[in-house]
């Protein structure tokens, strides 16, 4: 079962390649009936599986079902969220509440006002906002930065993770009452290995879909094209498989693939089944890295240098003395690079940044000049 996801007009969504669900394995089948069994409820959702398993597009399939499908859907991506302007990115602001506030500006949970908001990635959510998010969830309101006046909400929320959340209460990088809160309604996403039913599936689709964009009026597997999709373990899932009929499209000849043009791994064919036991870290690394080289672009490589940077300062909760050892490099490196991408000041540091303790979010804000518009 094939089940395409229309785009309405007021949807913000993702780039994602696929806007269609395969509901062909048992366990995919097992998924869709749960799916249709929350979706017209109001319940929030949490939404689990490992990066590329569509979960963006399971939380668009519910707001497709559920009763508030005629109004907006609005993806957030928690973890692309800039530190100092993510409380007033999720909640809003109000004018002169930080320098460059020269507006009102409603926040996410506004915007989505009568619809669906999907918070993606929120395991990276800092701690400081994990506090403001549980508070907005019992008190149905929010209160924008520079404010103190609530202002009512009328949301759904769906959030989703590639992360343990269990694992991260109990290192205490996720708040248990906020676990909770977001855990009414669980849905797990399996990974494309656990279901190989849907493999094929999937590459019909898109051979489809990237044929009909190169202007292939057919595009076809050999045989031996097919066994080698199959027998792969697929890291990357969903979205690997995706990259990786695309570039096959693109290279094949006359309209035909063979196993030779299938470029697993980031090699130029099929990969080696040592390269990376089945789910590696690195294994997704190599999957994210050939995606980003797929697609090119001006300065890759301060892009991810930054990227790890940004991720580990965050996964250590802004200390910069154990980002620093985390990553294996001197502090005075990694505060260097910071200064560069204007997280901290270039000044030596106060004695709370020297414990690695924050500043609070609104004199932090107001550090720097930032003039995001109405």
């Amino acid at each position: 079962m094939v089940i395409t996801l229309p785009l309405q007009a007021g949807h913000k969504v993702s780039t994602t390649a696929t806007r269609a669900l395969i509901f062909e394995d048992a366990r995919s089948r097992e998924l869709l009936r749960e799916l249709r069994q929350i979706a017209p409820s109001e319940a929030t959702v949490l939404v689990t599986g490992e990066t590329g398993t569509g979960k963006e597009i399971v939380a668009r399939y519910l707001h497709e079902l559920s009763r508030r499908n005629t109004q907006a859907f609005v993806s957030v991506n928690c973890g692309a969220l800039p530190v100092e302007l993510a409380d007033a990115e999720l909640f809003g602001y109000e004018r002169g509440a930080f320098t460059g506030a020269t507006t009102t500006k409603p926040g996410w949970f506004e915007a989505a006002r009568g619809g669906t908001l999907f918070l993606d990635e929120i395991g990276d959510l800092q701690l400081s906002l994990q506090v403001k998010l549980l508070r907005v969830l019992q008190e149905r309101q929010v209160v924008r930065l520079g404010s103190r006046e609530p202002t009512p909400i009328d949301v759904r929320l769906v959030a989703a993770t590639n992360v343990d959340l269990t694992a991260a209460v109990r290192s205490g990088r996720f708040r248990e009452d906020l676990f909770f809160r977001l855990h009414v309604a669980p849905l797990s996403v399996p990974a494309l290995r656990d279901r190989p039913s849907d493999i094929l599936p999937l590459t019909e689709h898109f051979l489809r879909t990237h044929g009909q964009r190169c202007g292939l009026d057919e595009v076809s597997l050999t045989d031996d094209a097919v066994q080698t999709l199959l027998d792969y373990a697929w890291p990357g899932n969903i979205r690997e498989l995706d990259n990786v009929i695309h570039r096959a499209v693109l290279t094949c000849r006359a309209g035909i693939i063979d196993a030779g043009d299938i470029a697993l791994q980031g090699t130029s064919g099929p990969a080696s089944p040592e390269l990376f036991d089945e789910g590696d870290a690195f294994g997704l690394l190599q999957v994210a890295l050939q995606e980003l080289f797929d697609r090119g672009g001006p300065d890759l490589f301060t892009k991810i240098d930054t990227a790890v940077i940004m991720k580990a300062y965050h996964f250590c909760h802004r200390n910069q003395v154990q980002a620093a050892r985390l990553l294996g490099v001197t502090r005075n490196m990694l505060r260097g690079r910071l200064a560069s991408l204007g997280i901290i000041s270039g000044r030596r540091s106060r004695p709370a940044d020297r414990e690695g303790q924050d500043v609070p979010s609104a004199i932090r804000v107001g550090e720097r000049s930032v003039d995001r518009g109405a």
